[in-house]
């Protein structure tokens, strides 16, 4: 799994008024806990967070404060909810060697048999791993997967040391029969539609 090193610095202002200030300075206020520690309110550098941010379950190790720096996952993410900017994050302090529970992302590899339409319907599933091991993601295979049949999450085949949280009867995808559009059944009865009358004619 990926591992980033931001650097962060403590937070002494607190409140909306501060919390503006910081992101005008392109700073973003975090909290950071875990472990039986205090909460510590730091501040990290937007720019850098925002591209670390779009790796899922990302690691990163922050680094500025005292005690040293500390490995964290992103447990909530607060962002503007019209202009998309990061408002405030919660980071969970890990150690190596322990358990997590995250949500890792289901990509889907193959080609979809002939007539056949894919719908996913689970696009994360929840697992427990290992915090400085966790899976960029599982993949799942539609090549040979009939129309009519279904892949549940515990048929999805994880790595190693990973163990599933989602409950294993829900259903990831069904391949679905292609339905022909109304347009489509209405474009395929006229010309034969036309080959009657233009027989009743001759006749």
């Amino acid at each position: 799994m990926s591992e980033v090193r931001i650097a962060a610095e403590p937070r002494t202002e607190f409140g909306k008024g501060a919390a503006r200030r910081a992101r005008r300075a392109g700073k973003v206020p975090a909290v950071l806990y875990g472990h039986g520690t205090e909460p510590r309110h730091i501040n990290l550098p937007g720019h850098d967070l925002m591209l670390a941010l779009k790796t899922p379950n990302v690691l990163l190790r922050v680094d500025g404060i005292e005690g040293g720096d500390n490995l964290a996952l992103p447990k909530s993410v607060q962002r503007d909810p019209i202009k998309g900017f990061l408002e405030h994050v919660d980071l969970l302090v890990v150690k190596k060697g322990e358990k997590v529970t995250v949500e890792i992302p289901v990509t889907v590899v193959g080609e979809v048999v002939s007539g056949g339409v894919l719908n996913q319907e689970l696009v994360q599933v929840e697992v427990e791993t290992e915090a400085t091991h966790i899976p960029e993601g599982v993949e799942v295979d539609v090549e040979g997967v009939e129309i009519g049949a279904h892949v549940t999450a515990g048929q999805l085949k994880l790595p190693a040391g990973t163990a599933l949280v989602t409950d294993a009867e829900t259903i990831v995808l069904t391949v679905a029969a292609e339905r022909v559009s109304a347009e489509a059944e209405e474009e395929a009865a006229e010309p034969a539609e036309a080959t009657a009358e233009t027989g009743s004619s001759e006749e």
